[in-house]
C-alpha cells in the first residue's frame, strides 16, 4: 500500500512545510550543480582546443626554425611577392623546391596569426604530403603549393568545429573530397583558419578560438564566414585558400579583404567531408571555392580541381572539367545586368557598385545591357500580404501551442484512424531534419541493377 501512495512516507503536522522546503532547497542545489558542472566541463573542453592550437603553433615554429638553420639563404620575401601563375611555374620546373615555399609560407603565416588570429589550426601532416610529392614523378597542376583550408572542410585527424563547442569532439576519419583532391594534384595544405560560431555571420569570432582581425585595418573585421581564409591570404600568410559560401561567406571575406574570391554553382566542388552546423538545408545550398590575390589563380584552382579524381570520389559533381577555351577567349562577351528586382531597392552605394562594374566591363569591350530577372507571378506577392510563413503550416504551427496533454490524448483517440500520428509526433526536430538531409547523401559506389534477360 506504501508503494502505491509514497506520500505516506511524509512526515505530517508542521514538519511537511520544513520537509517541502528541504526538497525544494536541495533540488535546486542539485540543478545548480548540474549546471555549474556543465559549465566546467563545456570551459574544459575549449581550454583543451586552445592547449591543443597552441602546442601545433609551437610545432609550426619549431620546424620553421629547423628549416631556417638548415637553409638560411632561402629568399624569403622574393618567394612571397610571386603570383601564384609564376610560382607554380617555378615550383614546376624546379627552380624553387616545394620544401622552401612551404616554410617560408608557414614562416609567415605565423606572423600574420599573431596579429589577426586567423589560424584555427596548423596541419602537421603537411610535412609528410611534402615528403610524398618529392617522391611523385608526375607533378600535379597544384605541385608544391601551400594550401590553407576553412575550419569545416574535413582534414584527417582534425577537428571540424564550425566555431561551435557541440563539434569540439567531431575528429575526421578522413580527408574530405576536396582535400583528397588537392593532394592528389601536388598542393599542401597546412593549416586550417577561424571561423565565426556556426559560420552564420557575416563577422568572424566564436567564443572557442576568438576574434580575427583584418590585417588591413585591426579595427575592422575580416567578413565572414571564411574570415579567417580572407585575413590569412590578405596578409601574405597563404597565397591560395579554400572556403565555402551560402550567402556571401567567400565573397564578403574576399571584399573586405582586398581579394579575389568564387562562388562556383552549388554542387560544382564535392561537399562530401564538409561539416555543417545544421543538415537538411537544400533551399540554400553551400558551395566550397577558391581565394586568392589574382583572378587567374582562382582558374588555376578550378582548373586543377575539376579533373577525374573529384568526378570519381563523388559521383553526385557532375563531370564537366575546367572550360579552358572559354577562359582564354578574347572574344566580346555579352553581359546582361540590373540594379532592381522591382521589389526591394538597392542603397545608393550598391548602384554605384553596379554602375562601375558596367563601365568597366564596356571599356574592355563587352556588351552591356540592362535587363529585369524573371518575374515571380506568386513568389513576393503572396508571400507579404499574408504571412512569411506558409499558410498552409498554421494548423501545425497551432497544434504545437496544444498542452502536452492535450497532443496525447488526442493523439490516443486518433490512433486507431491515423496510425502515423504518434510515430510523427516522437520524430521531433532531429528527426525530420534527418528526413530531410537524407537525399543529400549519394552513394560512394554506384549501385548495379539488374538487367532483365532480352525479350
Amino acid at each position: 500500500e506504501t508503494a502505491d501512495r509514497p506520500w505516506q512516507l511524509l512526515p505530517e503536522g508542521k514538519g511537511d512545510t520544513g520537509t517541502a522546503l528541504a526538497l525544494l532547497g536541495g533540488s535546486v542545489a542539485a540543478l545548480g550543480l548540474w549546471k555549474w558542472l556543465g559549465r566546467k566541463r563545456i570551459q574544459r573542453k575549449m581550454e583543451e582546443a586552445r592547449r591543443t592550437r597552441e602546442e601545433g603553433m609551437k610545432k609550426m615554429a619549431k620546424a620553421v626554425q629547423q628549416f631556417r638553420e638548415q637553409v638560411p639563404s632561402a629568399q624569403r620575401d622574393a618567394i612571397l611577392s610571386l603570383p601564384l601563375l609564376e610560382l607554380s611555374g617555378r615550383l614546376q620546373e624546379g627552380s624553387l623546391s616545394p620544401r622552401t615555399v612551404l616554410y617560408t609560407y608557414l614562416e609567415k603565416a605565423l606572423e600574420v596569426t599573431q596579429q589577426t588570429n586567423c589560424l584555427r589550426h596548423f596541419i602537421p601532416e603537411c610535412e609528410e604530403q611534402l615528403r610524398e610529392i618529392e617522391r611523385r614523378t608526375e607533378k600535379g597542376l597544384l605541385y608544391g603549393i601551400p594550401v590553407s583550408i576553412k575550419d569545416h572542410i574535413g582534414h584527417k585527424g582534425h577537428l571540424a568545429t564550425c566555431g561551435l563547442m557541440q563539434c569540439l569532439d567531431t575528429v575526421m576519419e578522413e580527408d574530405s573530397v576536396l582535400v583528397k583532391v588537392l593532394k592528389k594534384q601536388g598542393a599542401i595544405p597546412f593549416a586550417m583558419t577561424n571561423v565565426p560560431q556556426s559560420l552564420f555571420s557575416y563577422e568572424c569570432s566564436n567564443p572557442i578560438f576568438g576574434q580575427t582581425l583584418n590585417p588591413l585595418n585591426p579595427q575592422r573585421s575580416p567578413g565572414g564566414s571564411s574570415g579567417g581564409e580572407g585575413a590569412l591570404i590578405a596578409g601574405g600568410g597563404s597565397i591560395l585558400g579554400m572556403g565555402s559560401d551560402m550567402g556571401g561567406s567567400i565573397r564578403l571575406p574576399s571584399s573586405f579583404c582586398g581579394l579575389c574570391g568564387l562562388k562556383p554553382t552549388a554542387e560544382r566542388l564535392s561537399l562530401s567531408g564538409v561539416t555543417g552546423p545544421v543538415n537538411g538545408i537544400l533551399a540554400v545550398p553551400c558551395a566550397l571555392g577558391p581565394m586568392a590575390r589574382d583572378v587567374d589563380s582562382l582558374a588555376l584552382c578550378m582548373k586543377a580541381l575539376l579533373c577525374q579524381e573529384m568526378f570519381q570520389l563523388d559521383p553526385s559533381v557532375p563531370p564537366i572539367p575546367f572550360n579552358e577555351e572559354v577562359y582564354s577567349s578574347s572574344a566580346p562577351l555579352r553581359v546582361g545586368y540590373y540594379d532592381t528586382d522591382g521589389y526591394f531597392p538597392l542603397p545608393p552605394c550598391m548602384r554605384r557598385a553596379v554602375k562601375e562594374t558596367r563601365s568597366a566591363l564596356q571599356a574592355a569591350g563587352h556588351q552591356v545591357s540592362t535587363t529585369t530577372p524573371c518575374p515571380d507571378p506568386q513568389g513576393v506577392p503572396s508571400l507579404t500580404p499574408r504571412n512569411i510563413v506558409d499558410p498552409g503550416l498554421k494548423a501545425q504551427v497551432n497544434s504545437c501551442k496544444m498542452p502536452r496533454l492535450v497532443k496525447k490524448l488526442l493523439a490516443l483517440l486518433l490512433k486507431p484512424l491515423v496510425s502515423a500520428c504518434p510515430s510523427g509526433q516522437e520524430q521531433g526536430l532531429p528527426g525530420v531534419t534527418q528526413v530531410t538531409a537524407a537525399p543529400c547523401h549519394v552513394p560512394k559506389e554506384p549501385r548495379a541493377f539488374p538487367v532483365p534477360p532480352p525479350g
